[in-house]
Formats: structure tokens, C-alpha cells, sequence
């Protein structure tokens, strides 16, 4: 028989709504919840929805590590299995099993269906990037007459990520691990439990704790994210990891960069180029979804001049054709089919200097990684702002031979 380990007591014991999980590899985090959510069960009244971002089938993977638990705990004979979840026969209580992405798309709106749900878990809470999906859940956790719970775990990404953003940001204190300093959570929504491979020792093996004393060693900064679950300034395999602040330089000639949005935003990007120096100056100047044509048209007005060039994405001809209508000095980006990775290679030539207040081209430009380095393929995300810079360069650059982004 095992027993909840002291460090997931809070889990018992707050009254907080938010309960954040964080850790590093092999901690136990995800282990000491699974253990807690039966153990719940023994409290009439509850119906916990405990979901993975990703969940394939309940039956094949998260129903027998529940089921697993159950005789670690003893207490098998007093739950029923079916295909979605498990109750416990003594108070009625039960546990759902779900995903959040399935192959056929966004559950958010079946999961909000959802009637009396009095605690939810969110296991690989790093993988879910919308916030407005993850608060549409949220909502409908409302069970009466229980204690209402929203339990959230995850392996720290960036600084990036809307969990930092909304429960760390501003509300933090450090503490020290190993000699690394982490920081904790001290916003008053939320109950934050830390924990690391200290707190799961006698579980790992040998092997694995030689591995990451090496790694200490050699790749400090890799240990304290991966190991101790440290939160990481920029994602792991950024394209552009050297870029710099620096104020726009307005003594070069410049131009406009331009991507149109419906779901995603619609970006402009003013560009220059120092070849001397071999510096690319950058400066956001608008990242804003749901544009239609005359709000795009009203924001370029107050932003560039006449005579200003803007080049833009050329998949959107009619949108183009009517800012030229407008009056704008608007031409469509030239793309080939290597066009991407030969506008990144040109881009990694230089020192790209970001403007100080160009809070989305930072963000993108941490999070816009390689899906692939060998082929160097990027992912196709973050790259609202770094696209239109791309187009923009095809006019600003000239080249020997012909250069197509």
C-alpha cells in the first residue's frame, strides 16, 4: 500500500481554486495527482474531470494508470471501471476521463457541456497555448455544496506562456534548488506545489541520477530546466537566439512589411537595413486580430505615409488590391519555393535589433523554433511579424543573384 506523499498535502488542505503543479523530469508530479484524484473520491459530491491536452483512448492509457493506482492504494474493491472513467462505490464520486485535442479537433465545447463537475485536472498544461480555451473550461467548474478545484500541471516552458503571464508574473519569489534559484508562485488565487527528482529519489534509478549529475555539469542551464523545472526567457531551438534591443535606427531608408490576419493577427513591421554594419533594424508598429479591410485601411493611414513602400503577403491579392485602391504604396511579396528558408539564412546574417517596445516581434522571435533543424524547416507559428521582415528584405537586400523570399 502507498500513501500521498506530504508535499501533495496542499491538495487536501487549500482553499485556493488554482492548484499549479510544476517540476522537472521524473519529480512525480503527474504520479502524486493521479494517487490524490481517487483518494478525493472518498468525499461525496464530487465529479472530477481529469483531462490530458492529447488523450487518444481513456481505456488504453490513463484508465490503467488509475486502475494501477487503485491497488497501489488498496482500495480496488471499491471502484467501477467503465469505458470513460472510474466510481467509487462507497460515495458515488467518480473520476472522467478526457482529452482536450483529439485527431478530430477542439473538445472545449463538449468538455464545457459538462454538468456538476466540482475539480478538474489539466495534466500537460504546457501544451495548452489558449488561454480563452483553457477559461471556457474553467467556467464551468462550479459544483455546489464541494470545494471547487481547478488542478494544473505542467512542465515550465518560457516566460511566454499564459500561465507565467497570469499566475507568476509579478507574483513570484525565488527559491534555492541544487544552487539554482526557481521561482515560485505567491499569487493569492493560487496554491503552487514545486517539486523535483529530490522528492521522488528512492523511485529513480542509478543510471538516470548519473546522467544528470553530468548534465549539471556540462549543460548547467539544460539541468535547470529540464531537471529542476526552471522556467526558460526563450523556447528551446529558436531560430534567431542572438537578436538584440536596440532603438531603430531612422537615419536609414526604410520600408513596411505586411501580413494580413482574420483568426490570426494582422502585423506591420517597419525595416531598415545597416549592410556596413551588417544590422537589420526592427520595429513593430501594429499586431491586431480580427482587421476587416477599412480598419486596415484607417490604421495605415495614421501609421505610414504616401510615398512609403509596403510589401505584403501575397496570398492575399484582393485585400492588396484594395489598399492600392486606397491609394497606398502597396506591392505583393515575391515567394519561391524555398522562399522561407532562404529569407531565414539572410536574416541569421545579420544582427537583428529589435526595437525596445516591440513586445510581440520579442515574443515571436523567442518562440519561432526549428520543427525540423536539419531541413531547417520552422514551425509555422510565431512568425506573424518575422514573415512580413522576410518580405520586406527582398527590396531592402540586393544580391548577385536573384534573391526571392
Amino acid at each position: 500500500m502507498i500513501e500521498l506523499k506530504p508535499i501533495y498535502k496542499p491538495l487536501f488542505t487549500t482553499d485556493k481554486r488554482y492548484i499549479i503543479l510544476t517540476g522537472g523530469r521524473n519529480c512525480g508530479k503527474s504520479f502524486g495527482v493521479k494517487t490524490w484524484e481517487p483518494l478525493l473520491t472518498y468525499e461525496e459530491g464530487h465529479r472530477i474531470l481529469s483531462t490530458r491536452y492529447t488523450l487518444t483512448s481513456a481505456k488504453d492509457s490513463i484508465i490503467p494508470e488509475t486502475t494501477s493506482k487503485l491497488e497501489l492504494l488498496g482500495v480496488s474493491d471499491h471502484f467501477y471501471e467503465n469505458q470513460s472513467g472510474v466510481q467509487n462505490l462507497i460515495t458515488g464520486s467518480e473520476i472522467l476521463f478526457r482529452g482536450i485535442k483529439t485527431s478530430s479537433g477542439s473538445q472545449t465545447a463538449k468538455l464545457k457541456s459538462l454538468h456538476n463537475i466540482s475539480t478538474w485536472v489539466l495534466d500537460e498544461a504546457e501544451e495548452l497555448v489558449d488561454e480563452d480555451e483553457f477559461d471556457t473550461i474553467d467556467l464551468s467548474i462550479r459544483a455546489s455544496k464541494v470545494q471547487n478545484r481547478v488542478v494544473i500541471i505542467l512542465n515550465p516552458t518560457t516566460t511566454e506562456h499564459w500561465i507565467w503571464k497570469r499566475w507568476f508574473e509579478g507574483y513570484t519569489k525565488m527559491i534555492e534548488i541544487d544552487g539554482f534559484q526557481i521561482p515560485v508562485s505567491t499569487h493569492p488565487d493560487v496554491c503552487h506545489i514545486h517539486t523535483t527528482y529530490h522528492d521522488n529519489i528512492e523511485n529513480i534509478p542509478e543510471s538516470f541520477l548519473k546522467i544528470i549529475e553530468r548534465m549539471k555539469k556540462e549543460n548547467p542551464e539544460k539541468y535547470k530546466h529540464k531537471i529542476l523545472g526552471g522556467w526558460l526567457d526563450k523556447a528551446e531551438g529558436v531560430v534567431f537566439p542572438h537578436w538584440i534591443e536596440e532603438e531603430f535606427d531612422v537615419s536609414l531608408p526604410y520600408i513596411f512589411g505586411m501580413d494580413f490576419g482574420v483568426v490570426d493577427p494582422t502585423t506591420l513591421v517597419k525595416v531598415a537595413v545597416d549592410s556596413k554594419r551588417k544590422k537589420i533594424y526592427l520595429q513593430e508598429l501594429f499586431y491586431e486580430s480580427g482587421m476587416r479591410p477599412s480598419l486596415i485601411s484607417e490604421m495605415l493611414r495614421a501609421t505610414v505615409g504616401e510615398e512609403d513602400l509596403i510589401v505584403a503577403d501575397s496570398a492575399e491579392r484582393l485585400t492588396i488590391n484594395e489598399m492600392i485602391y486606397e491609394g497606398f504604396n502597396m506591392q505583393k511579396a515575391i515567394k519561391g519555393p524555398d522562399s522561407v528558408k532562404q529569407g531565414i539564412r539572410l536574416m541569421k546574417d545579420y544582427t537583428l535589433c529589435v526595437d525596445p517596445d516591440s513586445q510581440n516581434l520579442k515574443k515571436e522571435l523567442n518562440n519561432y523554433v526549428w520543427a525540423e533543424k536539419k531541413s531547417e524547416t520552422p514551425v509555422d507559428d510565431y512568425n506573424h511579424l518575422i514573415d512580413p521582415i522576410r518580405y520586406c528584405l527582398q527590396v531592402l537586400i540586393k544580391q548577385d543573384q536573384a534573391f526571392v523570399i
